[in-house]
């Protein structure tokens, strides 16, 4: 093992905070080694460092930039079985549960309520035995298009993930986001056709988040939708970048963006609470964002580089929890929404020694 990971894996045998990441498309890999275990949190977004917030933003936890080591290394490609799994025998009760949630979104839909919900569960699995470096390495290898990272914080928990979806960049007044909906399991055909159901969830969160930083902006320039391959799984992804009004803040912003339809729906707040009322769990820092906030250190300038909190799982006592969530239209059909869920757990079961 390199001097690198060694030097995290002491960090972590401390029971000390760190995270760990590597960014879409690139080689480097960054720590940051928080050097006491104070919690600390986000106030008013101009703090910096590494962010880690929940989905209903009321734990907004930091790995401050001054309070931390900062490592960096270039990834190696490691030797892996990365076993294509099919799961679809799954739990027969939790299927039953999560097509009832997902008929109950599509029946508030028909009834007016909203346009779209994403409903979400989690499903935990036994540990035959887990390694983060090994598995880090994995998800950055199999996933190099996502953000890749590894949150530990003692007094928060361990959570990993390899997320397609960027929630914001920011650097001065310039800004840059993604609308990023619709899923497909990528199959052996060159072409990948979308039906409606797909593209007008897709529209939905593109029209959304165009409209809300129409507020904050002076101008926003949108890309035609494009497929997106992120490990087995395809999405629809559009580009939308511009610049704010000299007045507006980050917090401001982010607080416009986040929850997109993409995890939440729309209408946002209709959606927010269905979700709240009906899935029976709480999400956590699933959906929620992560990212460097106010950084200097991976860039010329000063920039915040966010992602959504998606493909994620948290490591709990020899078990991974893991989180997956459809977005739910009038047109969506239960089964096949479970089907998309077991599609998505194999993004991180694909990594991981699961016990028989």
């Amino acid at each position: 093992m390199s001097e690198f990971f060694s030097k995290i894996k002491q960090h972590k045998e401390q029971n000390l905070p760190f995270v760990l990441y590597s960014k879409p498309n690139s080689k480097a890999i960054i720590a940051l080694l928080q050097q006491d275990d104070v919690l600390h949190t986000v106030s008013d977004f101009t703090e910096k460092g590494f962010v880690f917030a929940s989905f209903d933003e009321k734990q907004l936890i930091l790995i401050p930039e001054n309070e931390s080591e900062i490592i960096t290394s270039k990834q190696i490609n490691v030797e892996a079985d990365f076993n294509e799994i099919n799961d679809f025998s799954l739990n027969v009760e939790a299927k039953k549960q999560y097509e009832s949630l997902v008929a109950k979104g599509i029946q508030a839909i028909e009834n007016e309520e909203f346009k779209k919900v994403v409903l979400s569960r989690s499903e935990s699995v036994d540990l035959a035995e887990f390694d983060f470096v090994i598995t880090f390495r994995q998800l950055t290898q199999l996933y190099p298009t996502t953000f890749c990272y590894c949150f530990y914080h003692p007094k928060i928990g361990f959570w990993m993930g390899a997320t397609p979806e960027q929630l914001l960049k920011a650097y001065g007044n310039a800004f840059e986001t993604t609308a990023l909906a619709g899923t497909q399991k990528a199959n052996s055909e060159a072409e990948i056709l979308w039906q409606q159901k797909e593209k007008d969830e897709q529209q939905y969160v593109t029209d959304f988040i165009v409209k809300r930083l129409r507020e904050v902006a002076l101008s926003v320039k949108v890309s035609e939708p494009y497929s997106l391959k992120a490990g087995t799984i395809w999405h629809i992804k559009t580009d939308i970048s511009g610049v704010l009004n000299e007045n507006s803040t980050l917090i401001e912003v982010i607080k416009t963006l986040h929850p997109t339809p993409a995890v939440c729906g729309l209408p946002k707040k209709k959606a927010r609470a269905f979700i709240v009322e009906n899935e029976n769990y709480d999400r956590t820092f699933y959906t929620g964002f992560l990212g460097e906030l106010n950084s200097s250190f991976s860039s010329i300038e000063v920039s915040s580089d966010l992602f959504v909190n998606l493909r994620s799982m948290q490591i709990k006592n020899d078990k991974a929890i893991l989180y997956m969530g459809c977005g739910i239209t009038k047109e969506s059909i239960p089964e096949k929404e479970w089907e998309e869920s077991v599609n998505k757990s194999m993004t991180m079961k694909r990594v991981l020694k699961i016990k028989n």
